[in-house]
C-alpha cells in the first residue's frame, strides 16, 4: 500500500505556493504599516503637540547654558 511519487512533489509544491502566498501577504502588511507610520507622523507634525516638540527640541539644541554637564535633577541631604 504504497503512496505514489508524484503525491509528494504535489504536496510539497502546495506548501511552497502557500509560503509565497504568506510571504507575500507579510510584504503588502509592512507596506501598509510603513504607509499608516509614515501618514501618523506627518500628521503629528503638523499639529500643535508636533510642531511644540519640534520648537522644544530646536530650542533646546540651540541653547547655550543648557546644563553645561550639571546634572539636571540635584540631590540634597536634609531639609
Amino acid at each position: 500500500m504504497g503512496q505514489c511519487p508524484c503525491f509528494g512533489s504535489a504536496q510539497a509544491a502546495e506548501r511552497e505556493r502557500v509560503a509565497e502566498a504568506d510571504r507575500m501577504e507579510a510584504q503588502e502588511a509592512r507596506a501598509k504599516a510603513a504607509e499608516a507610520a509614515q501618514r501618523r507622523q506627518e500628521e503629528y507634525e503638523k499639529s500643535a503637540a508636533g510642531r511644540a516638540a519640534k520648537a522644544q527640541m530646536k530650542a533646546m539644541k540651540e541653547s547655550k547654558t543648557a546644563n553645561q554637564g550639571e546634572p539636571v535633577l540635584k540631590w540634597q541631604m536634609g531639609s
